[in-house]
């Protein structure tokens, strides 16, 4: 085992120096063509109808989108609407404006600005590129990696092995997983435009089953927070009806509003009620006089990540620090003991308010997914076990490097030019850092154009400086210091950001407002 874990490290360093050098690459690496029309009204009116037969993604449309709900169709014929394109009405413009937060519109309006200005250079990247080739390799080394790591330190390693394997490269291989099935999701990791795949297999089919299969082995694993939370995030980020506890865990939909929020209640400010609530009979007590009430159901409220947040201390970021990794680490291992619940009961009961559906699939996902983890324990102990999900946590821990990225993507920073907030934010500390997190730092990026492929969100900065922050000597240590000194508003929450209305003034749109502008 020691000899096979060290062949696929070799191999995995080999393929990272090769293949990943695309990351803030200064070169074009696809020619400019002339600016087309990508979608036709047909495509947008498909789209925001949640046709189960077509897809439309910012930029492109294709057959394939795994389409786990309709507010999910409705947030890519959204973005499309920023398309140059002469089929588009006002009307429906508006229409689909409406459903966006305000840091959704915020980034709808400068990617719709950068395109105006770079159409060529950028529609090119997300109509025709995808990380297919760099980044199908990689899913399979990390998991194949992961795999064999984690038996390793089973059978082999004691704890603080197990721990130090975890940190690197075990953390990193984690993220790698996740980014790459994010990449799935939007999309962007199989090549564009064909409803088949190597011209054999049906576009959305091979996307559900990588993110499914995926998403394996792991302790918990991001396949619910893809599946179910992300699509949405990009509807709904920062915005203070949707982003809240209460409606994560109340809500009747598939999709989570924002599935963002099981991260982000453990270190930033929210607004609104907490969640989950669960319903418990109300106890009679002795010698008193019982009511009628006395008998009805009674209702709590828990919250492990607004319970932990609630112990920070502003200008005291190592007692925050051992707050939010106290109830992140703590959350995370109920979520492992919660999908054995899941796998055996077949429903998911911090969520009771969601359709049928919802709990199939999270049954189907967490039978195999367990299965597999008790096989692992079988075949290595409990340390198997132990490596991935140290693996799956402590890259957003500080003071793993990673977390600088993690912590910061939606805050409440302050632009000390016009002095206007900005909802997302990415994270520049050089070359090494982008390929670590295999281009997760690129967030404001992603956020702008979210069907460009992981290892081309490093061109937009050479593409369209004017829009992103200069330079990439970040120092991810102090960003982590100032995040958990004083922690900010998720996504601008308690100010709202200012869109342009067209000319020089500008509209303050709150987080919660509904209307397009």
């Amino acid at each position: 085992m020691n000899t096979a874990s060290t062949a696929m490290f070799v191999f995995f360093l080999i393929a990272l120096t090769t293949e990943c050098d695309s990351f803030d690459s200064h070169r074009m690496l696809y020619a400019t063509t002339p600016s087309t029309r990508f979608m036709s009204r047909a495509a947008v009116n498909r789209s925001s109808l949640g046709s189960n037969n077509d897809a439309s993604y910012p930029g492109i449309s294709f057959r394939g989108y795994p389409e786990s709900s309709s507010p999910s169709m409705l947030a890519t014929a959204s973005l499309s609407t920023n398309l140059p394109s002469d089929d588009l009405s006002s009307t429906t413009t508006t229409k689909n404006k409406s459903v966006l937060s305000g840091p959704a519109q915020w980034h709808q309006q400068r990617r719709k600005q950068m395109i105006q200005k770079y159409g060529d250079k950028i529609t090119s990247l997300e109509r025709n590129a995808s990380s297919q080739s760099i980044a199908l390799p990689l899913l399979l080394l990390t998991n194949l990696s992961l795999l064999l790591l984690s038996i390793w330190s089973g059978s082999k390693l004691n704890i603080l092995q197990t721990f130090a394997l975890s940190v690197f490269p075990g953390s990193m291989f984690s993220l790698w997983q996740l980014q790459i099935l994010h990449d799935c999701l939007h999309g962007s990791l199989f090549q564009k435009g064909q409803p088949k795949v190597w011209g054999r297999f049906n576009r959305k089919k091979l996307q559900d089953a990588v993110l499914f299969w995926g998403s394996m082995p792991s302790a918990y694993g991001y396949y619910t927070y893809l599946k179910f939370g992300h699509l949405t995030h990009h509807i709904s980020v920062g915005d203070e009806k949707k982003a809240t506890l209460e409606k994560l865990f109340d809500s009747s939909n598939k999709d989570f509003e924002d599935g963002d929020v099981l991260f982000v209640a453990h270190r930033m400010k929210l607004k609104g009620d907490i969640g989950p609530k669960f319903k418990i009979p109300s106890l009679k007590l002795r010698r008193k006089k019982q009511s009628n009430s006395d008998d009805e159901v009674k209702e709590i409220k828990m919250s492990i990540s607004n319970s932990g947040f609630n112990q920070w201390k502003v200008g005291s970021p190592i007692r925050n620090s051992i707050a939010f990794a106290s109830s992140f680490l703590f959350e995370r291992f109920m979520i492992v003991t919660n999908d054995v619940i899941v796998a055996l009961t077949g429903r998911n009961f911090y969520f009771p308010n969601k359709p049928l559906d919802f709990h199939k699939e999270c049954t189907a996902y967490c039978r195999v997914a367990v299965l597999l983890r008790l096989l692992l324990w079988r075949l290595s102990g409990w340390k198997a076990l132990l490596f991935l999900y140290l693996s799956e946590t402590i890259w957003s821990i500080p003071p793993h490097p990673a977390c600088a990225m993690f912590v910061t993507n939606h805050g409440s920073k302050v632009d000390s030019v016009t002095g206007e907030c900005i909802p997302s934010s990415s994270t520049y500390a050089g070359r090494l850092y982008s390929m670590f997190t295999l281009g997760t730092n690129y967030h404001c990026e992603h956020h702008d154009f979210p069907t460009i492929p992981l290892d081309k969100l490093g061109m937009l900065r050479q593409i369209a400086p004017e829009f992103y922050k200069k330079g990439s000597d970040d120092n991810v240590f102090k960003i982590m210091k100032g995040a958990f000194s004083d922690p900010d508003f998720y996504a601008c929450m308690d100010v709202g950001v200012t869109l342009s209305n067209g000319d020089d003034a500008g509209v303050t749109l709150s987080n919660g407002d509904d209307a397009g502008v």
